[in-house]
């Protein structure tokens, strides 16, 4: 069912939504890396629920526990295996869509498919199950941030709805519950956010994340091309409906003159006068910036009134009731992050292999 990710850092995640535990085991990651359950714990209580008025009130305070694979502080090269207990679940408000198909979820395709399923949250296709990919991600951030001294990764919402941040000040994202990078429309972005809330309805948008001090030559210049395993992490979050790199759908309204980034000599090095290849170029990286967007959709769990059939193929109208994030974007971030480090972390590893 696909539930381990990398080649050379290879993470498998488990568990559900409302089950007891989520987690995930880490193998492929490089001895002596400095390594806390601390380290852990910063980045999922970035993603972790109950945060701001804009996020899902549901409580949990996601306390990692690390079971294996570290010791006095540092990686052993051994399984990193992590886990985190649920302690907030409701099951009951999800017992009367036991047999009715939510709109936006995968409840019909996961019945259809298997014939069987987990219907409390949405069971291993609910957004709870990032969870094990931010373990994952923030064991793959300390590996980069190890052998990479200028490696730098962050994310922030750059569209709300129609409402669009223009400046970034990479300061600000952590001191805004809408995680945007632009002071004055922030507080436009968490008023839009807070409206459909209060309509009962949820908002999506656009997050753009940025990776500075990566070297030249990560990425495989065929099937496994950087960009094309960045996007598959990416898109692997169910809320992702669309992904881009430097210039993105853009390109398509330029012409070759436009698009293509100028090489020049500074300092006696070769350079790119320009970054609208994002950093990526035939699937490798090119030393430059590595700028990327992705679409997040609205959250489908809302208020309002929707069509739907149950499993008899009854029509019916629901209203999913619970409790839901408005929108995704704020918790999303670290996630996107997250899967971004792994896929760097595991093409770093694959690039020193190959490069004796």
């Amino acid at each position: 069912m696909g539930n381990t990710f990398g080649k050379l850092l290879r993470v498998t995640t488990f568990g559900e939504s409302h089950g007891v535990a989520l987690g995930c085991v880490i193998d492929g990651c490089p001895v002596k890396i400095p390594l806390t359950e601390t380290d852990i714990q910063h980045e999922l209580d970035r993603r972790k629920p109950g945060q701001s008025a804009i996020t899902t009130s549901r409580r949990e305070g996601d306390e990692v526990k690390i079971l294996s694979g570290v010791f006095e502080g540092k990686t052993l090269g051994t399984p990193i295996a992590m886990v985190v207990y649920n302690c907030d679940q409701r099951s009951g408000d999800y017992e009367k869509f036991k047999n009715v198909f939510r709109p936006g979820h995968a409840d019909f395709v996961w019945e259809m498919k298997y014939g069987f399923r987990d219907y409390r949250g949405g069971g291993r296709s609910s957004g709870r199950e990032t969870v094990s990919r931010v373990m994952a991600g923030a064991v793959a951030k300390k590996i980069l941030a190890h052998i990479l001294p200028k490696f730098k990764l962050f994310a922030y919402a750059k569209q709300i709805g129609p409402i669009l941040g223009k400046k970034v000040d990479v300061h600000f994202i952590e001191k805004n519950p809408v995680r945007a990078a632009d002071p004055a429309a922030a507080k436009k972005m968490e008023a839009y956010i807070l409206k459909a809330k209060q309509d009962g309805d949820s908002v999506g948008g656009i997050v753009e994340i940025i990776v500075k001090g990566i070297p030249l030559g990560l990425g495989e210049p065929v099937f496994d091309k950087l960009n094309a395993d960045l996007a598959k992490a990416l898109v692997s979050i169910p809320t992702v409906k669309a992904v881009e790199f430097g210039s993105g759908f853009g390109a398509a309204l330029k012409k070759g003159s436009q698009q293509n980034d100028p090489f020049t000599v500074q300092g006696g090095k070769i350079a790119i006068e320009k970054n609208d290849a994002g950093g990526i170029s035939g699937g490798i990286s090119t030393g430059e910036d590595i700028v990327i967007r992705v679409a997040v959709k609205p959250p489908s769990s809302i208020l309002k009134s929707q069509k739907t059939v149950t499993k008899q193929k009854a029509k019916i109208d629901i209203q999913v009731t619970g409790r839901h994030d408005p929108c995704i974007v704020p918790r999303f971030i670290p996630v996107a992050e997250s899967m971004v480090a792994m896929v760097l972390a595991d093409h770093y590893l694959r690039y020193r292999a190959i490069k004796l």
